[in-house]
């Protein structure tokens, strides 16, 4: 299995745009199945809910970790979950984990949490919803790997993409830009904080989102439901990219808490 800390191939400020295909669209009696289905994936993104920090609930650890034994992907773990002080350490043997910034008291929370999974060995991530400010997480981007904007309301698939949430993007990916610069050699992640999008992701929405600075891009539905999950992949990675080429990027990879 690739370890949590070693990038996948293209991982990288300015590299391949990363797909992370969400298996709370897959099949989950036929699971491993599905996890085949997607080889052509960087990451799998793994969808924890509670049931409380949003209305659905999906799974907790012992699915994550049976997902670790079927793939040899990174794993991706979005915690959507309440006291993720509590809960997301015990994640840390995966590559990545994202919390959400409103399930934390403040920044100075989110941050320490950060710290905290950091410690553990994993890559440090923090999620915000549509409509919370993106003002103090920017204050703070080099306390965090990565940066989750939610482009649907999260906690449950198949909602319809929100263009609004990509001046974020645009914020982040100039904050990004201005404290690791806009390109690199590496092919390692280098230190720098990737943006990620979750929700309407599609054949059809991915190359705006690419286009405003989107580094990973979790996709669900648009995978799963087509008749190849790979060859899906495969057209979702090539509409970004030529997002990146659209916005001069070349191939780029790059407030408040409220509900």
């Amino acid at each position: 299995m690739t370890s949590r800390l070693e990038p996948s191939a293209g991982v990288s400020a300015q590299a391949t745009p990363l797909i992370a295909p969400s298996i709370l669209s897959a099949d989950f009696a036929h699971l491993a199945r599905d996890l085949d289905a997607v080889s052509h994936a960087d990451w799998i993104h793994v969808d924890v809910m509670d049931g409380h920090f949003v209305p659905n609930l999906s799974f907790g650890l012992p699915i994550a970790q049976a997902v670790a034994r079927e793939t040899q992907l990174p794993l991706d773990c979005h915690l959507m979950i309440d006291d993720p002080e509590r809960w997301a350490p015990d994640y840390a043997e995966f590559y990545s984990v994202t919390f959400h910034a409103e399930a934390v008291d403040d920044i100075d929370a989110a941050i320490a949490l950060a710290r905290t999974l950091r410690a553990a060995g994993t890559r440090a991530g923090i999620s915000i919803k549509p409509k919370t400010p993106v003002d103090e997480v920017l204050a703070h981007l080099e306390e965090f790997d990565m940066v989750l904007i939610m482009s649907v309301k999260p906690g449950f698939g198949g909602q319809k993409f929100m263009p609004e949430v990509l001046d974020k993007v645009r914020a982040l990916r100039e904050r990004a830009d201005q404290i690791w610069g806009k390109e690199t050699d590496d092919d390692s992640a280098d230190g720098r904080c990737l943006i990620e999008i979750d929700g309407g992701i599609s054949a059809d929405t991915i190359a705006s989102a690419a286009e405003a600075g989107v580094d990973v891009f979790v996709a669900g539905s648009a995978v799963y439901q087509a008749d190849s999950p790979n060859a899906a992949i495969d057209e979702l990675r090539e509409n970004a990219r030529a997002g990146y080429s659209s916005a001069g990027h070349g191939t780029q990879n790059s407030g408040g808490l409220q509900d």
